[in-house]
């Protein structure tokens, strides 16, 4: 039985990577892919998984929310964001409260539901989906005009939290245990905790990275993981928002300087898209599609009442005293107010908190979230481009910490011999290409920073900086001389072989070999082999 299981597990993973790589291509949003694969898994005869425990899917996504919304913050450029921060802030946090306000009394008085059952479907539908907004910006590679992409960075990547504080306060309030001063508090601790407690351990954890070697390649990866659980866990611990700690931990230490922070970067990548994985997948587990029918017809209620009143009312609300983003623009940010993930999350801790609930919350959010993302979601290219919003030199990749310019830019070392062309000569009459800068001279164990006239000696390092090169035909391989070869003891010129040897491991050396260069034996080649 645990084959099986392990199998499934690679299955899905597998089919989840292939349904990423396609989904671009079919023009469907990829989180909406997974979901159908749980749907293809718990509901055909393919291999039936019957799974149906909202107290596990619950916990499960809890955990797996940690990991997106640190990254969240993490990815967030501050200097792309700062000059939209405030009013992402208030869409965040106002915006979050006036649309799950308009929602409540919507379903109120058109859905005939109770109030407060109304204003919990609000609150739990009431926050945007940044894994929805940026699979397609990012898939698209849309760049928008007056810093719309950074503006819906952080409104959806920050508004989690808010929307996590109104459901937990109206479940409070319909378990009978909400007070006045217990509401206050709520708010009170979740805000300044949740804050605080994250600002604490990002100044921690940055003091760490800078002051502390890790021993072993990988063990700073370990410590994130661990400093990302501990920004959730922690101020929940005293009622802080535990989500709110999160993505600001995230986001400080995303823009801190420290090293290996690239490797990082392309850790959380691996995790958070896992984790998107993971929840969608096991969001679909828990779908029924016989049970549609009745939830279908107000998911679509509520999700045209939001789309065309509850999100532009929120939106021109407040972007407007502002008076510098356009009636365009702010169509364009009304509309790309996705639901995904999280609100299916959150409405299942609604309804294993509250109990029966008058309605199928569930099914009816789950048909929300499927409606959004795949109506909503790829008609965003189309609207983008009918709004007049799409900047063909914008880089939507720069709202992230994890951008990278077209070709990425790599050190290298010279060494200068008695007998180099270089020696004695001073760095503005080198002949260097365009492409290539001397960023760093090191003499003596000294750091010198040159200027054109500096001389260089022989003994110095000189440090170049160039454009990286990354092709796919073009490939490393390590080859070790045996004694019984005949390349030993003889220059490399004489039996090049088969590719380029482009380094010689001669037990603590690295030589950058010359045709004249003698092979001994043990000596480890580092060969170039370009693919034809």
């Amino acid at each position: 039985m645990t084959n099986l299981f392990l199998i499934l597990i690679a299955v899905v993973i597998l089919a989840s990577i292939w349904l990423n790589n396609i989904s671009s291509k079919i023009g469907i949003p990829a989180l909406l892919a997974f979901i159908l694969l749980g749907m293809l898994f718990a509901n055909t005869g393919l291999w039936p998984v019957e799974f149906d425990n909202y107290v596990l899917a619950e916990e499960t996504c809890t955990i797996a929310l940690i990991f997106i919304m640190f990254y969240g913050g993490f990815g967030t450029r501050w200097e792309a964001v700062k000059p939209v921060v405030w009013e992402a802030g208030l869409l965040a946090s106002v915006g979050v409260v006036l649309t799950a306000g308009l929602v409540g009394v919507f379903c109120h008085y058109v859905l005939h539901w109770g109030w407060l059952q109304g204003m919990l479907f609000g609150a739990v539908v009431s926050s945007t989906d940044a894994a929805s907004v940026f699979s397609i910006l990012r898939g698209k590679r849309l760049g928008l005009k007056n810093n719309t992409a950074p503006m819906l960075e952080v409104e959806s990547g920050s508004n989690d939290p808010a929307a996590y504080m109104l459901t937990t306060i109206i479940i409070s309030i319909m378990n009978g245990t909400a007070t006045g001063g217990a509401i206050a508090w709520s708010i009170f601790a979740q805000l300044a905790f949740g804050a605080g407690f994250g600002v604490l351990i990002a100044k921690l954890a940055s003091l760490v990275f800078k002051h502390m070697e890790f021993p072993t390649e990988g063990f700073d990866s370990l410590f994130i993981l661990a400093v990302a659980v501990a920004s959730y866990a922690l101020p929940t611990l005293v009622g802080g928002n535990g989500y709110l700690s999160a993505y600001l931990v995230g986001m400080m230490l995303g823009n801190e300087d420290f090293r290996n922070k690239k490797s990082l970067v392309n850790f959380f990548d691996g995790v958070t898209g896992l984790m998107q994985m993971l929840i969608f997948f096991l969001l679909g587990l828990l779908a029924r599609p016989m049970l549609f029918g009745k939830a279908l017809l107000p998911a679509l209620c509520i999700f045209a009442f939001m789309l065309l009143v509850a999100r532009p009312a929120a939106v021109f609300s407040i972007l407007t005293p502002f008076r510098k983003y356009p009636f365009k623009q702010q169509a364009l940010i009304s509309f790309v107010g996705l639901r995904g993930a999280a609100s299916i999350v959150f409405a299942i801790m609604a309804m294993v908190a509250t109990g029966d609930l008058e309605y199928d919350m569930f099914n009816i959010v789950f048909c929300l979230v499927l409606i959004s993302i795949a109506a909503q979601g790829s008609l965003i290219p189309f609207m983008a481009k009918k709004l007049d919003m799409v900047d063909p030199n914008a880089d939507v990749m720069k709202t992230f910490n994890d951008y990278t310019e077209m070709a990425e830019m790599n050190f290298g070392r010279v060494a200068i011999t008695p007998d180099s062309s270089w020696a004695q000569m001073a760095i503005k009459d080198l002949n260097l290409p365009r492409n290539v800068l001397i960023a760093m001279i090191l003499r003596n164990g000294q750091r010198i920073q040159p200027t054109g006239d500096f001389v260089l000696l022989p003994g110095d390092e000189v440090i170049t900086l160039t454009h990286g090169y990354k092709d796919t035909t073009a490939s490393l391989y390590e080859k070790t001389v045996k004694v019984s070869s005949r390349r030993v003891g003889r220059p490399l010129a004489e039996n090049p072989g088969k590719g380029l040897v482009v380094l010689i491991r001669r037990g603590e050396q690295n030589i950058i070999p010359q045709g004249d260069t003698i092979l001994q034996a043990g000596d480890r080649l580092v060969i170039l082999y370009i693919r034809q």
